[in-house]
């Protein structure tokens, strides 16, 4: 489709078209509309500078319904709350086109208090989710001893929790959300170490950083549906974030919630560990793994 695209372009601005001949201006709109609905969101973002008559296409609302997650109104739903088609939401208005709702749901909505936020992927319209350090359950939190809240901009919820130090470490968190059918990845977002400014340059304080190196990290998740998944790693690379992997599942259907539950542990108390910042965790579809290993 990439190549297709590209002769459109050449064509609108071929020299040797002559004013006679039919242009891409003579194409009927559903025509158009309907080619669309084969192209990337981004090809058709390109496609409707062409002319009057690809703008007017590119607004169809079959050309972005099918680029929307098929239980997209589950999904504003679970987000927005229930929008009902004679009143309207004020998160959500219920006379937005398909373009339009595309648009918003790309964009991070924040949801369950602000601790949780979902967007869709610009060039798929695949659903990605994010759950910050405070929609986690993390053990002895509450505890300035062993724990604290640190405002940053490094974070997508602007706070981290930092570990100073402690013994049983545990960082659970469950997620009851609508995914469409395919296969998706959680990860932790942790970094050894904690970061800090000082003269315009970004610098990582490893002062309560220990322990990590003695035993692995324990990382497990299991859904509603029975599926499960374990893996292991030592922390390493201070002052660097980096997305830890803890495994993967499918959802088979569009139609219901499914429930998901993570965990991530180093229980061995036979030494303490510390020095370690929590960001958040995230749930994307699997071919996105390859991304994140670039951060």
């Amino acid at each position: 489709m990439g190549s297709s695209l590209s002769h459109f372009l050449l064509l609108r601005h071929s020299p040797v078209a002559s004013a006679a001949d039919p242009g891409l201006g003579d194409l009927p709109e559903s025509c158009v509309a309907s080619v669309m609905v084969y192209l990337e969101p981004s090809e058709i973002c390109s496609l409707s500078m062409v002319n009057r008559s690809f703008r007017d296409a590119s607004s169809a609302d079959f050309v972005w319904e099918s680029k929307l997650p098929v239980n997209y109104g589950l999904i504003i739903d679970t987000v927005f709350g229930a929008v009902d088609e004679n009143d309207d939401n004020e998160n959500f208005p219920n006379n937005l086109c398909k373009r339009d709702i595309y648009s918003k749901l790309c964009r991070p909505n924040y949801f369950d208090g602000g601790t949780k936020k979902v967007w869709l992927d610009k060039g798929t319209g695949r659903v990605c989710l994010s759950i910050s350090a405070n929609g986690l359950a993390i053990t002895g939190i509450d505890d300035r001893r062993y724990w604290s809240r640190i405002e940053t901009d490094e974070s997508r919820f602007h706070s981290v929790a930092y570990l100073q130090q402690i013994w049983w470490f545990e960082v659970d968190g469950e997620v009851d959300f609508p995914f469409p059918a395919g296969s998706y990845s959680i990860f932790y977002r942790l970094q050894v170490g904690r970061a800090s400014r000082r003269f315009g340059r970004r610098i990582c304080n490893s002062e309560h950083v220990h322990g990590w190196d003695k035993k692995p990290v324990q990382f497990q998740l299991s859904t509603s549906d029975g599926q499960q998944a374990s893996t292991q790693c030592y922390l390493k690379e201070a002052g660097k974030w980096k997305y830890h992997h803890v495994g993967d599942f499918i959802v088979t259907g569009s139609g219901a919630t499914m429930k998901v539950k993570f965990s991530m542990t180093q229980i061995d108390c036979t030494h303490t560990k510390g020095g370690l910042c929590v960001d958040s965790v995230l749930i994307c579809p699997g071919e996105f793994t390859e991304r994140l290993k670039l951060f």
